[in-house]
C-alpha cells in the first residue's frame, strides 16, 4: 500500500476523483424514503481517504466553489428578481422571514450551547441544509482578526458540525413537512380535499390542462385529403386555402403536399393547388376534422403523413407573455397547431394548469411542426435549442466580477465586513442569470453544463474539505460533543414549525402551496418530493419555486452572518 499511498500524496487530483466517484456511488442508495445524498455521502468518503494524510493545495476547492455558487445564482437569478413583483411578493416576504426565523433560532441555539465560529457555520450549514455555507463560513472564518491557530480550528470544525447535524435537517425535514405540517393543517384527508378543490379551480375544462392529456388526445392533428371540391375548380394557391379556412372561423395550415407523385415540405405561400393534389392540413382536431367537405375526401397517404415534429423549450422573454396564463397563452393565435409539454421555473417544473401565471424566465417546452413552433416561439420570447456551447466569456468574467466586488472588505468598529469571494460570486450569477432572462441573445448556458458546474463544483469543493479536515474529524467531533445532535435537531424543527404556522394563519396560503413556500425557503428539495407524494399533488411545486430562489440566496449570505456573530 505504500506506493499507492505516495502516488495519492505526490498526485492529490487522484484521491479526489476517487472520493468523487465513490461519494456519488454511496449517496444513490435508499433504504425506504432515507439516504445520505450526495454531499453527505462526498464528505464521509472525502473523510476516510483523508486517514492517509493527503495535502491538498488550497485553491482547488476555492475555483469550484465558486463555479458552484455562480451557477446557484445564474439558475434561480430570474425567479429571485421576478419575485420581487406582481403577485409573487406575497411568497417574497414570506421566504424573507422564514430565512430570517432559521437564522435566528440557529443563532440562538449556538450561544446557547457556547458554539464558536466554525461550530456555528457548520450547524446552519447542517440543520438548514445549506451545504454551500460550509465555503461561505471558511472564506469568512479566513478574514476575522483571529489567531491563525482559531482559524484553523474553527475551520476545521465546520464540515464536522454540518456532518452531525445534515441526516436530521434532511430526514427531519421531510418527516415534519409531509407528516407533521398536513396534520397541522387540518390532517392529510383535509388537505388532500382542499388541494383537489384548488386543482379545479386553476383547471379549466375547456382547455386541456395536463401535460399527459396533451399526448393523449392529440389536440394538434395532421391530416391528410386528396384535393378534389368545387373550391378547386381553378388552382388556389397556400395562403388563399389558409385564407378561406379562416373565413370560415378556424385556423389550419397546409404542412406538405404531393404533387404529380412528389412530396413537397414546407410548402410556399405562393405555391398553387389543384385537383387531384394531395395536402396534409395540421390544426386543432375540432378544426382540421370538418375541412373534408369542401376540400375532398380524406386518404391514408403513409409517406405523406410520416415526417418529425419539432419540441423545443423556449424561454418567456416577451413583455406580452410574462404574468399571463397557460389559458392565456394557449389562446394566442400564434400557439395554434402548437402544444404545450411542460412548464420549467428555476430547474423545477410546475403544474400546467390553465391559471398557472407564467414568468419572464420560465421555459415552456412546445411541440409542434417547426413551421408553428418557430412562431410560437417568437411571440413567447427565445428558443432555447438544446446546445452544447458554453459563453465562458460570460462565465469567466462574471465570476471574476463578482468575486473582485466580494473581496473588499470594510471595518465597521474593527469588525471586518465583506460578501467574500464565494457571496460576491453568489450575487454575481444571480445578476446575470435574471440579465439572461431579459436579454436572451447572450449569456447562454446548457442545463448540463448548470448541473455539471452545479455539481461538481459543490462536491469537488466538499471532497477536498472531507479529505483535508480528515485527521481532525474525529476529535473534532468529541470536540463539539454528541450534544451537537440535539442541537441540529432543534435548529432544524423550531423554524418548520414556525414556518407552517405562519403560512397558515398569517399569510393564509392554501395548505398545499404552504408547504410548498416552507420547503423552498428552506431550499429542501427532497420534503418537496415527500410532500407532493403524500398529498398526491404537483401544487406545492407553486409555493417553492420562488421562495426556493429567495432562501438559497439570503441562507447563503446569513451564512456570513452567523460566522461573524459567533467569531
Amino acid at each position: 500500500m505504500e506506493w499507492l499511498i505516495d502516488i495519492f500524496r505526490e498526485n492529490p487530483s487522484i484521491p479526489i476523483f476517487l472520493t468523487l466517484g465513490l461519494g456519488f456511488w454511496l449517496g444513490k442508495f435508499k433504504y425506504k424514503s432515507f439516504s445520505l445524498g450526495t454531499v453527505t455521502s462526498v464528505l464521509l468518503v472525502g473523510v476516510l481517504v483523508g486517514q492517509l494524510n493527503i495535502p491538498i493545495p488550497g485553491p482547488i476547492k476555492s475555483v469550484f466553489f465558486l463555479l458552484f455558487l455562480f451557477a446557484i445564482g445564474y439558475s434561480v437569478g430570474p425567479q429571485f428578481f421576478q419575485a420581487m413583483k406582481g403577485t409573487g411578493i406575497k411568497q417574497v416576504i414570506f421566504a424573507v422571514v422564514m430565512c430570517v426565523v432559521c437564522f435566528a433560532v440557529t443563532v440562538g441555539v449556538a450561544l446557547l450551547f457556547g458554539y464558536n465560529a466554525g461550530e456555528a457555520a457548520g450547524l446552519f450549514a447542517g440543520a438548514q441544509t445549506i451545504s454551500a455555507v460550509i465555503g461561505v463560513g471558511d472564506d469568512t472564518i479566513s478574514t476575522l482578526a483571529a489567531s491563525a491557530a482559531d482559524k484553523k480550528a474553527w475551520t476545521e470544525l465546520v464540515p464536522v458540525c454540518y456532518a452531525v447535524t445534515y441526516i436530521f435537517g434532511t430526514i427531519g425535514s421531510a418527516y415534519i413537512l409531509s407528516i407533521i405540517g398536513p396534520a397541522m393543517l387540518g390532517g392529510i384527508k383535509k388537505v388532500k380535499q382542499q388541494t383537489a378543490e384548488l386543482e379545479k379551480q386553476m383547471s379549466d375544462n375547456s382547455v386541456t390542462t395536463d401535460p399527459a392529456y396533451i399526448n393523449a388526445l392529440r389536440p394538434v392533428v395532421f391530416r391528410a385529403y386528396k384535393v378534389d371540391g368545387d373550391f378547386f375548380n381553378t388552382p388556389k394557391t397556400i395562403a388563399e386555402i389558409e385564407a378561406e379556412i379562416e373565413k370560415q372561423g378556424r385556423r389550419a395550415f397546409v404542412e406538405r403536399i404531393r404533387q404529380n407523385g412528389n412530396v413537397v415540405d414546407s410548402p410556399a405561400d405562393d405555391l398553387q393547388i389543384a385537383k387531384a393534389d394531395t395536402i396534409v392540413l395540421s390544426g386543432r382536431r375540432e378544426f382540421v376534422i370538418e375541412d373534408e367537405s369542401w376540400l375532398g375526401p380524406e386518404v391514408a397517404d403513409t409517406e405523406l403523413l410520416s415526417f418529425a415534429v419539432e419540441k423545443i423549450p423556449v424561454m418567456v422573454a416577451s413583455k406580452k407573455c410574462d404574468g399571463i396564463t397557460i389559458a392565456d397563452l394557449r389562446a394566442m393565435p400564434e400557439m395554434n397547431g402548437v402544444a404545450i409539454a411542460s412548464v420549467t421555473r428555476g430547474g423545477h417544473q410546475i403544474p400546467v394548469l390553465a391559471k398557472t401565471a407564467l414568468n419572464r424566465g420560465d421555459l415552456v417546452t412546445v411541440a409542434g411542426l417547426k413551421r408553428e413552433v418557430d412562431t410560437a416561439a417568437a411571440a413567447i420570447g427565445y428558443p432555447d435549442r438544446p446546445s452544447k456551447s458554453t459563453d465562458m466569456v460570460f462565465v469567466g468574467l462574471g465570476i471574476f466580477i463578482g468575486a473582485l466586488i466580494g473581496a473588499i472588505t470594510i471595518h465597521l468598529g474593527g469588525i471586518p465586513i465583506s460578501l467574500s469571494t464565494s457571496g460576491g460570486a453568489l450575487i454575481a450569477g444571480l445578476i446575470l442569470g435574471w440579465l439572461r432572462s431579459k436579454h436572451p441573445t447572450f449569456g447562454a448556458i446548457p442545463d448540463s453544463s448548470v448541473w455539471l458546474m452545479n455539481n461538481l463544483g459543490l462536491n469537488m469543493f466538499i471532497a477536498v474539505i472531507g479529505i483535508t479536515a480528515a485527521p481532525t474529524f474525529v476529535s473534532g467531533i468529541k470536540e463539539a460533543g454528541w450534544m451537537l445532535f440535539v442541537a441540529g435537531i432543534i435548529a432544524t424543527t423550531l423554524p418548520l414549525i414556525i414556518g407552517i404556522f405562519l403560512g397558515d394563519k398569517v399569510f393564509k396560503f392554501p395548505a398545499a402551496i404552504n408547504l410548498g413556500c416552507v420547503a423552498g425557503s428552506r431550499v429542501t428539495t427532497a420534503s418537496l418530493g415527500a410532500i407532493q407524494d403524500t398529498i398526491g399533488s404537483s401544487i406545492p411545486a407553486l409555493g417553492y419555486t420562488i421562495t426556493y430562489a429567495i432562501g438559497n440566496t439570503l441562507l447563503i449570505l446569513m451564512g456570513v452572518a452567523i460566522t461573524l456573530i459567533c467569531a
